[in-house]
């Protein structure tokens, strides 16, 4: 399982010969200016929630590729009405695709699209691949639903928010890494905007004298699993 950091909470995901964007946030994001949205391959668009800072870039990719987008009833539905592939979710409830089994669960934020309608409520997604399991939690507070997912599946690696303000911050996201049962973590959704630009070193520290790893990847960088 290969995975791309693009910026803001947007990723790449290649597995099982399959590739996955979640959240696709570039065109917007002065910071990720060097990458090209036109030449990402898309077989699916995971989106967490409906804001514009996760969903700007939907519609060009999906046009470009036809990915089958997939998130919660409202969000897959706002695009299935607009022509775009799409498979509805919700919390709790899982499908076996051809690149893992994924499950919706919950996230506690707020979801809604740029003109102010409806997004469904937020999520996050957790993908049992062949070979690795990962969590992606979306924008969110700590929140102690996050102690069920190790109960159901282990985890190889976390992609926890790190920004603070407009979800969990470092101190939090070490909780939380406890309660998933998960010491890898890559940080996501900092640095994008004032808000939510970190130390990164104080926060690799921190993580570090916990006992588990915190990566920061530079926009266009990539882990194997």
């Amino acid at each position: 399982m290969k995975i791309t950091f693009y910026g803001h909470a947007c990723l790449g995901i290649e597995v099982s010969g399959k590739n996955i964007i979640v959240d696709p946030f570039i065109t917007g994001n002065p910071k990720a200016a060097h990458i090209d949205v036109n030449s990402l391959k898309a077989d699916y668009i995971l989106l967490t929630h409906a804001h514009q800072d996760h969903t700007l870039d939907v519609e060009a990719i999906a046009s470009r590729t036809g990915a089958v987008v997939v998130s919660n009833y409202e969000i897959a539905s706002y695009y299935g009405a607009k022509g775009f592939n799409y498979h509805p979710m919700n919390h709790g409830g899982s499908w076996q695709f051809d690149f893992g089994k994924l499950k919706y669960v919950i996230a506690l934020h707020t979801s809604s699209f740029p003109d102010g309608s409806y997004g469904g409520q937020p999520g996050g997604f957790v993908i049992e691949g062949e070979h690795k399991n990962i969590y992606i939690a979306g924008d969110t507070a700590l929140t102690m639903d996050m102690k069920l997912l190790p109960m159901r599946t282990k985890l190889d690696l976390a992609v926890l928010p790190v920004g603070n303000n407009f979800t969990m911050d470092v101190d939090d996201a070490i909780i939380a890494s406890d309660f998933v049962d998960c010491d890898k973590v890559l940080g996501y959704h900092f640095d994008t905007f004032g808000y939510i630009e970190i130390n990164h070193n104080e926060a690799k520290k921190k993580f570090f004298d916990a006992g588990k790893d915190l990566m920061l990847l530079e926009i266009g960088e990539s882990i194997v699993l």
